[in-house]
């Protein structure tokens, strides 16, 4: 996921309206499949929620009451766990059923991998708390807020895709990118709490890792699922999943060249900070 921004806009009143009204839209709905329909398997989702909020309170109450630093710390367990998670379900049906028949597109399109619905439902849970903690603290910029247009669009396609159950390994696959998401809340938190010199050992091996991510698994990763979408465009029904598959990694490629511009910018201005003291 991006980097947060702090500080609401001119104008915020309304922008945080939308939102609100976006994300109370979304838990009822989702609170009417798991109560009213029954469907028990999307109960990560709210287990997810919670658990997010809980290391929130916790963090708030043993570390720091600042928003932006409680916000990130949080997003940096998020990103760790999913990595995690993702790392598992990957190697595991590598293992079980080899390279070779992981990328079909029926397996990408209606299959769903050991534990990737529930990691899904348990992101789902995560950008939901966050869009709220965002809302709530004012952790955005601007009049149509990047991050949370961010993931206002990921809770549409995720809860979709969790409803129809399709598309599963797809996003499974999108959310590679926490492994660089790591290094972005790692570099933020770093920097909060003070530790800025550019010269030392792991700040340099921070960066290392940082770029090294980006490019691998955020760049390459989507311009690939984008490529297999494409690649297998014909193979979609006339359903929805098509269109707004093609829609969400377009707006992914799209964050990724100005996340990339971001990064270049956080680098040169660290270095020559660096520069200066010197």
């Amino acid at each position: 996921m991006p980097p947060h921004r702090a500080g609401g806009a001119a104008g915020g009143g309304d922008t945080s309206a939308f939102f609100a009204a976006t994300l109370v839209l979304w838990a009822v709905s989702v609170g009417f499949e798991i109560g009213v329909r029954g469907r028990r398997e999307l109960a990560p989702v709210a287990a997810g929620f919670a658990f997010f909020q809980a290391a929130n309170a916790a963090v708030r109450g043993s570390v720091s009451r600042d928003p932006l630093f409680v916000n990130t710390a949080v997003s940096l367990l998020h990103s760790s766990l999913t990595s995690v998670s993702v790392i598992f379900v990957l190697v595991n049906q590598w293992r079980n059923k080899g390279l070779e028949n992981m990328f079909e597109h029926e397996e990408l399109f209606g299959g769903s991998w050991i534990g990737a619905y529930s990691a899904l439902c348990f992101s789902c849970g995560y950008f939901a708390y966050d869009q709220l903690d965002m809302l709530r603290y004012r952790l955005y910029n601007g009049w149509i807020p990047g991050i949370l247009m961010h993931h206002l669009i990921l809770l549409i396609c995720f809860t979709l895709a969790l409803y129809r159950n399709v598309t599963i390994n797809y996003l499974i696959l999108s959310l590679v990118c926490e492994l660089h998401s790591i290094f972005l809340h790692v570099r933020k938190v770093r920097r909060m709490v003070g530790f800025r010199d550019f010269d030392r050992t792991m700040v340099k091996l921070e960066w290392l890792l940082n770029w090294t991510t980006f490019v691998t698994a955020r760049v390459i990763c989507h311009i690939l699922i984008t490529y297999k979408l494409v690649a297998d465009a014909h193979k979609f029904g006339k359903g929805i999943e098509l269109p707004l598959a093609l829609l969400g990694m377009a707006g992914m490629n799209l964050l990724n060249i100005f996340l990339g511009l971001d990064l270049l910018k956080a680098f040169t201005r660290e270095r020559n900070q660096q520069s200066h003291q010197d």
